[in-house]
């Protein structure tokens, strides 16, 4: 039987999980072999991920066909770096000037490209205040190396939710003048738009493509050129 587990859940995935809990909800759920972490009373799969969306494939090949399933994925939109002693004890904190948002999904869907087409699948992109917690200061192996502490996510509050339900959810987090006058872009255009590296904005067209959101629109010079699909 494969899944979490509660013995393995971080405090931000047991966090999440208790705030989606609702009365009459089975939490940690034996299914077809997998645990899923919640079954709702009207029979809703909910998975709380708070990485990438790799490790679902499996999960979601075998249940998708047959049930309503949803995925939560929380999103660190403001986050404070949390230095505590071996006691547990804070010696620090910071507020990190990194700032998620609703389009850093798109970093977990190049796994699952089309997933969003599935008409049984929904993703809550949970927008959220978070402490980030670690050692005092990196560690080091004994070959010398120093070894970062990648911490804790720890849930302060959820400051909003983003649903994408379909492919038209997706659509609609483009901005709405992209690809004004003659209607396309390219993927830096695109990444100017939305206030977002490139690397990111190249995953975005990646899942649109797959979703049959955008359509190839030629070259300018040596770069593609990408358009919204014209609906049939």
């Amino acid at each position: 039987m494969t899944g979490i587990g509660v013995l393995r859940e971080g405090p931000l995935h047991a966090a999440v999980k208790d705030l989606y809990a609702r009365p009459g909800d089975r939490a940690e759920v034996p299914l077809a072999g997998f645990v899923i972490d919640l079954v709702r009373a009207d029979g809703e799969l909910v998975e709380i991920q708070t990485g990438g969306f790799g490790p679902l494939g499996a999960k979601l090949d075998a249940l998708l066909d047959g049930h309503r399933m949803r995925i939560v994925h929380p999103v660190a939109a403001e986050r404070r770096i949390v230095r505590v002693d071996e006691h547990g004890e804070v010696l620090s904190a910071r507020r990190s000037p990194r700032r998620g948002d609703v389009l850093d999904v798109f970093d977990r869907l190049v796994s699952f490209p089309s997933l969003l087409a599935h008409p049984n699948l929904a993703i809550d992109v949970l927008l959220c205040r978070e402490d980030h917690v670690r050692a005092p200061e990196a560690r080091r192996s004994r070959s010398g190396r120093r070894r970062r502490d990648p911490g804790q996510r720890r849930l302060v509050e959820v400051m909003g939710c983003v649903e994408l339900a379909g492919p038209a959810d997706v659509a609609a987090l483009l901005p709405a003048g992209l690809g004004a006058g003659a209607g396309t872009f390219t993927t830096r255009e695109l990444a100017t738009a939305l206030g977002c590296r490139v690397m990111l904005a190249q995953r975005i067209v990646y899942c649109l493509r797959a979703m049959e959101l955008l359509a190839d629109a030629g070259r300018r010079g040596r770069a593609p050129l990408h358009a919204r699909a014209v609906a049939a």
